[in-house]
């Protein structure tokens, strides 16, 4: 799947194969237990997304201010199943931390700049990633995203 063309999350989830089905629900379902109540959840970017709405942070996305705030996706790639947290890739001593915990774990992390990718949910660290969810606030992650902002246009 990659770029799904679904508008709403119940039918991103439809879209996908049983066993993919119940991977990402299982994920998602941790992620929606440890989000701030100021996120929000929708289809973004062909994923589900979680991000910071335009009531909060009218500015939205600078790549693309017609889009909210991103701060973590879920998504169903073509060979892997992938979480994207904005969180980790952001802050050095978020992305520490999370490596940190996720080695005491014991599971194998195949991580990008900001992608978990995993074939299913025995591959993940579900504690790690709710944890890595409820770190950050909205409120926090615009004040960062704002001085990562400032920063990389004083460049």
């Amino acid at each position: 799947m990659v770029m799904s063309k679904a508008p709403t999350v119940a039918k991103y989830l439809a879209e996908l194969p049983a066993d993919r089905r119940a991977t990402l629900q299982e994920v998602r379902r941790v992620i929606l237990k440890n989000l701030d109540k100021d996120f929000e959840e929708g289809i973004q970017y062909g994923m589900i997304g979680y991000h910071v709405p335009h009531r909060l942070y009218p500015a939205g996305y600078h790549c693309d201010p017609k889009q909210p705030l991103p701060y973590a996706a879920l998504a169903a790639q073509k060979n892997h199943s992938a979480i994207y947290l904005m969180c980790v890739y952001g802050s050095a001593k978020n992305q520490a931390w999370f490596r940190k915990e996720w080695a005491k774990s014991g599971k194998k992390l195949d991580m990008g700049k900001s992608c978990i990718r995993f074939q299913k949910v025995e591959d993940v660290a579900l504690d790690v990633i709710g944890k890595a969810i409820a770190r950050v606030t909205a409120r926090e992650f615009i004040t960062h995203y704002e001085d990562a902002l400032q920063k990389s246009r004083q460049k």
